[in-house]
């Protein structure tokens, strides 16, 4: 056997492998018997609160779907809701975990009035051991406060992407999806009907694809060909109790801060549970929906270092490349909008035709189109003046300097690292294009002279 065709059987046995561990991890073909249901990590944050002073009494009449939403499909038309229509027993089940609240059936009070007049109508035509009637049943529990709400978005496809790489009929790549569901929770007094306490969460639901092949050629007329992957789908119910567990949560740790309720001891204000929900609460304030920061990372106030080279292109060919360095200084004018004000100074030169100093002053601005992340591409667009330096000769000094001045144009694009929020590294391509074809010192053509720049730097923020 060849060399090649053993590499080849090699690569498809890694490829069936990947296969195999990931179809094992996830054991598709193995029948499993039904267990209890496990608990989320939003129900460990729930659970571990402190003991309420005296449980709440509430009541849920209805917490369901609000937004009518139906599953979307490629191929047909489903009448299958996005989310779960039983809400109201997940929210029942976290009031009971969340030990604060006493919650009393309301979802079904129909069902259990009727039983009840069962139960009268029995106990009137039975009477006890000693000839007496039957007690009456005891009148049902009131609830102090009603519980409203409900899921009132479905946000589909907020946020996608993926990776791949293929090489020599070797494929190797990966998808993802998050979609996100937005729960509000609301008390309200059974005394005075005055709304208590509205909390609202949101839960982002992760949908994967990997997949690995190969296809290759292994002879004339042989083909080799190998696929392997997985899918992970984040379920929609489980999305859904951990919003509800912890618009459970917020709802406790805001009543006992505004003192709807009280705690059985006073201490456990500070407690760790509570404190960790306040310090998520605050970093949750400082960001939108995204995870962008409001407060900008970048001040107010920059300063920018920047090395590279820049490319001529005009009336001469062998164009040469040249280094240059450049300065400048960023004042944040609206939002995500820098202005800058920069300076460079390089050479553009053409082989055995042209070379020059160039001097460039110019004024543009910088988009950042994700402003909130570490990472952030941007748009640059402005204007300028580039000056060249002409040398000459004399009688009475060697050489003298005079300047000749051409307006340009300035458009390009970027990308900005923070490795803290007042410290970056950037990395930018910008063309310049000059309102005049004398850059060169030769007219030829229709077109005016530009040149390309190109470099990297680290911009500090203030």
């Amino acid at each position: 056997m060849q060399t090649k065709e053993i590499l080849i059987l090699v690569v498809a046995s890694v490829v069936s492998c990947f296969g195999l561990m990931s179809c094992a991890s996830l054991e598709p073909f193995s029948v499993s018997k039904a267990k209890i249901g496990s608990k989320t990590a939003t129900n460990f944050e729930l659970t571990s609160l402190p003991i309420p002073k005296e449980k709440i009494v509430a009541a849920v009449y209805k917490f369901r779907d609000q937004t009518g939403q139906y599953k979307s499909s490629s191929t047909a038309s489903s009448f299958s809701t996005a989310v779960t229509q039983g809400a109201t027993s997940i929210l029942i089940k976290a009031l009971e975990d969340s030990k604060w609240f006493v919650p009393i059936e309301r979802e079904g009070l129909s069902d259990l009035l009727n039983e009840r007049k069962i139960v009268r109508s029995s106990r009137d035509n039975y009477l006890n051991e000693d000839g007496k009637k039957l007690p009456d049943l005891p009148p049902l529990l009131y609830a102090g406060i009603i519980l409203e709400g409900g899921i009132i978005s479905y946000d589909t496809d907020v946020l996608t992407g993926g990776e791949g790489i293929e090489y020599f009929g070797i494929s190797l790549s990966g998808q993802y999806r998050q979609d996100r569901i937005t729960i509000y929770l609301r008390a309200i007094s059974t005394q005075n009907g005055r709304i208590l306490k509205t909390v609202y969460t949101t839960k982002t639901i992760l949908s994967q694809l990997v997949d690995v092949g190969l296809y290759k050629y292994v002879e004339y007329s042989r083909i080799l060909q190998a696929e392997a992957g997985f899918s992970y789908n984040e379920p929609t119910d489980i999305c859904v109790t951990q919003a509800v567990e912890k618009a459970v949560q917020s709802l406790i740790v805001e009543g006992i801060m505004d003192g709807l309720w009280q705690l059985k001891d006073s201490t456990d204000i500070s407690s760790s549970s509570i404190k960790n929900y306040l310090e998520e609460k605050n970093e949750i304030e400082e960001k939108d929906y995204a995870g962008r920061e409001y407060l900008k990372k970048r001040g107010s106030f920059g300063i920018g270092l920047n090395l590279g080279g820049q490319i001529y292109s005009g009336d001469y060919s062998h164009r040469e490349f040249n280094g240059l360095g450049e300065v400048d200084l960023k004042i944040n004018t609206w939002q995500d909008l820098f202005l800058n004000i920069s300076y460079s100074r390089g050479i553009l030169s053409a082989k055995n035709s042209f070379s020059s100093v160039f001097h460039s002053l110019e004024i543009s601005g910088s988009y950042y189109l994700l402003p909130g992340f570490d990472l952030s591409p941007f748009l640059i667009f402005g204007g300028g003046l580039l000056i060249r330096e002409d040398s000459k000769k004399s009688k009475t000094y060697p050489i003298t300097l005079s300047y000749s001045n051409f307006p340009s144009f300035v458009w390009g694009a970027g990308i900005e690292y923070l490795f803290s929020d007042n410290i970056g590294l950037g990395l930018e391509l910008t063309n310049h294009y000059i309102l005049s074809d004398q850059v060169d010192g030769l007219s030829n053509g229709k077109f005016f002279d530009y040149f390309w720049k190109g470099g990297f730097g680290i911009n500090i923020y203030f």
